[in-house]
């Protein structure tokens, strides 16, 4: 499976890939929203649930290159949450990118095309998207998409103990009929 936009290329996960992935992985720039840098035996892993979440369910976090290039620089794509919340089950939008590759918009133009994606193809009627509070950068991206924010749905995330700095998050939504208005 592959989806194209202007400027990137989502598609299937390559063995070429794990190597700049581990590395992303390992830059504190990137990972600073995460509760800790992943090793190369936890990118493995990560890569092989990916797969079996498209096996299983026809759409998953897609490997991202540039069209230009066809350089790898990260994922952007969609996953079902794996944690129970008030708003789980539900499905989320979500990108990491190599950090030389941040602000020029490719993670907006590469989670719009998920979106269609999501919306005309899977025919979902909602997506969600969260972060930490402080993550301005990738709060700036849902807000771009024409996500929204209610404080009111702010949450600890249950996979992180409530003390650690990183367990509040905001959460976004967008819904079918807003994506698709003319």
């Amino acid at each position: 499976m592959k989806l194209e936009a202007e400027r990137v290329i989502l598609r299937e996960w390559k063995e070429e890939d794990v190597e700049p992935f581990a590395k992303i992985n390992q830059d504190p720039k990137v990972m600073e929203f995460m509760p800790k840098l992943l090793t190369k035996q936890e990118v493995n892993e990560w890569i092989e649930r990916i797969k079996l979440h498209f096996k299983n369910n026809n759409f998953g976090m897609f490997a991202c290159e540039l069209k230009e290039t066809k350089k790898f620089i990260g994922y952007i794509g969609l996953q079902n949450v794996a944690f129970e919340a008030s708003f789980t089950p539900c499905v989320e939008v979500a990108w990491r990118l190599a950090s030389d590759h941040w602000g020029k918009g490719l993670a907006t133009e590469g989670a719009k095309r998920v979106l269609e994606f999501a919306f005309n193809d899977l025919k979902l009627k909602e997506v969600l998207a969260f972060t930490v509070p402080k993550n301005l950068p990738s709060r700036r991206v849902m807000e771009k998409l024409g996500m929204t924010h209610d404080p009111k749905e702010n949450f600890n995330h249950p996979k992180l103990p409530l003390e650690h700095p990183l367990s509040l998050h905001v959460l976004y939504r967008i819904k079918e009929d807003f994506f698709n208005k003319p």
